[in-house]
């Protein structure tokens, strides 16, 4: 092994990665490939009609970088008014979603799993 070999830095630019349909609306997911970061982290464009849903594994960090002035997330039903600058920890477990038009950074660890999604089933049948 070579020791004077050390880890290179990686430069993402999130308008270069394409948007995935999510539950909460599109999400640009960057750093899924590099296998020993263990996270992923999210641009995601959340829509006014985003669903509740869960993770079992999956903890996400939600850092709000813009959103409308009436913007809320609901964790486990409880309803709490959010604002641009507030950062959001959702353990594995805690059913979520957000509520009005925003932008987030959502930092998952590890990284994320589309089989770690669960949508509740009351919204799944809708």
């Amino acid at each position: 092994m070579d020791t004077n070999t050390k880890p290179k830095a990686v430069i993402v630019d999130f308008e270069s990665i394409p948007g995935v349909a999510c539950p909460c609306g599109s999400a640009r997911r960057a750093f899924a490939d590099i296998s020993d970061f263990p996270a992923t982290i999210h641009q995601t464009e959340i829509s006014t009609d985003a669903v509740t849903h869960y993770h079992r594994r999956l903890t996400e960090t939600y850092y709000i970088l813009e959103c409308e002035p009436d913007a809320k997330m609901e964790l486990d039903g409880e309803l709490v008014p959010i604002k641009q600058g507030m950062c959001i920890l959702i353990p594995p477990g805690v059913r979520h979603r957000a509520i009005g038009k925003m932008k987030i950074l959502n930092i998952v660890i590890p990284k994320f799993d589309p089989e770690d999604e669960y949508i509740d089933e009351a919204q799944a049948a809708d």
